[in-house]
């Protein structure tokens, strides 16, 4: 029997690189689309159709009809924020009662885990890392000390574990002076989502993937923020709280590293981040305010400005080794059209010292190294092929891949799935 295949993709940079548009142009390539950590902090926008979507639990694969979509164990799930997401996909005509299936080791996030999110960031004063307060760090932090509530627990004794979990909580906010909140309302909607989330299949995810392998079906695996937040290898302490790696795809799904054939990395042709912590490239002049502007750069989930910079070498090459990407996706190239010259940073300084591997602290002295090309200056908005890519936007794509040492085989050049070219 033929076996299926598992091909990840992920984010190479901050995170907002443009994942959820390429999965759902890549979902008609695979049976099952599944997504392996990260909460309702990470919002995927697709724009078809006229019609512009944010999803932040749901596997983008959700609007290709007939896909299986699973959210997997290494996910951590807000009932009643998945419950606002879920209705609205339903209320704009897709079902997804039989297609969406949800792991019942997923951990969930209380209405206390953002109480503490909240008292946490303000006890770190000045060293705030610039949370989206969804409570997904002390999620996690529950995970990892082994106190955590998992999806399973809604059917088995969940008032007693959700009473013990929320005075435990209670008891850590109090100890830290932290008494001015309210989570009545919260909680009441919370509930809801409990008593919404029992309608969906609850499966243990691992047995389910692994089956489907065996079966002959092929999954593409979907990260949520990027690797330069990854728990381990990010830009720590200004980071996520779980692994955004390609390793995190195994854990995160109960899949054999062997299993793993493709990994397509997906970077911006510039480069962003959201929230607090070191970015070398970031540009406080008016050409990062344009990257902004014609970018559209801000939170798809808080609506915060995107910090913006130029595309940052060091740190690809070292993505793009941590995941063993195999294919790169560009994404935003258009947002560069206008601009008369093009930079990438292609290494750091520190003390007069070229630094070209990224290395452990990238807060203080760091320099960026940059090469400028000429820009395009060509409005490529509406091309559909590669053969209509002006020669100084070839020229960078040449660049990049010796610079990298691997191909970018997809460009994206606008928000909608049509504006997007797959290279030969």
């Amino acid at each position: 029997m033929k076996k299926g295949k598992v091909d990840v993709l992920l984010g190479l940079q901050w995170g907002d690189e443009g994942k959820g548009k390429v999965v759902d142009v890549m979902t008609p390539l695979y049976d099952v689309v599944a997504r392996f950590q990260g909460g309702p902090n990470a919002g995927h926008t697709l724009e078809f159709e006229g019609q512009k979507y944010v999803l932040r639990s749901i596997p983008s694969g959700i609007f290709q009809g007939g896909k299986v979509n699973i959210i997997g164990n290494g996910v951590v799930l807000a009932p009643d924020l998945f419950m606002d997401e879920a209705k609205d996909l339903e209320r704009s005509g897709h079902e997804l009662r039989s297609r969406l299936h949800i792991s019942r080791k997923a951990h969930l996030i209380m209405p206390t885990h953002r109480v503490l999110d909240a008292a946490l960031e303000a006890a770190k004063g000045a060293g705030k890392v610039g949370t989206t307060g969804k409570g997904i760090g002390p999620t996690y932090t529950d995970k990892v000390s082994r106190n955590g509530l998992r999806v399973g627990d809604i059917f088995d004794g969940f008032e007693e574990k959700y009473a013990a979990h929320k005075a435990r909580h209670e008891q850590m906010l109090l100890s830290m002076g932290y008494t001015d909140y309210d989570i009545s309302e919260t909680e009441k909607k919370w509930m809801e989502g409990v008593e919404y989330l029992r309608q969906f299949p609850i499966v243990d995810s691992e047995h389910e993937i692994n089956k489907l392998l065996c079966s002959g079906k092929s999954i593409l695996c979907e990260g949520a923020q990027g690797t330069m937040l990854d728990i381990d290898f990010g830009s720590y302490p200004f980071v996520t709280s779980s692994n955004t790696i390609c390793a995190g795809a195994c854990t995160g799904l109960g899949i054999g590293p062997n299993k793993i054939g493709e990994v397509y990395g997906i970077m911006k042709a510039y480069c962003t981040r959201v929230g607090a912590g070191p970015f070398p490239t970031e540009l406080f002049d008016a050409t990062g305010d344009k990257i902004r502007q014609l970018g559209h750069e801000y939170g798809a989930v808080t609506g915060r400005e995107r910090r913006c910079g130029w595309i940052d070498l060091v740190a690809l090459r070292y993505s793009i080794m941590v995941n063993g990407v195999t294919q790169l996706i560009m994404m935003k190239s258009d947002v560069l059209d206008d601009f008369d010259t093009i930079k990438a940073c292609v290494a750091y300084k520190r003390d007069g010292v070229r630094i070209e591997d990224f290395p452990y602290d990238i807060e203080k002295g760091i320099e960026p190294v940059y090469v400028e090309m000429p820009g395009w200056k060509t409005d490529m908005t509406q091309f559909t092929d590669e053969s209509q890519f002006p020669k100084a936007f070839c020229d960078y794509i040449d660049f990049l891949e010796k610079a990298l040492e691997t191909p970018i085989r997809i460009i994206s050049i606008g928000p909608d799935r049509e504006q997007t070219i797959i290279r030969q």
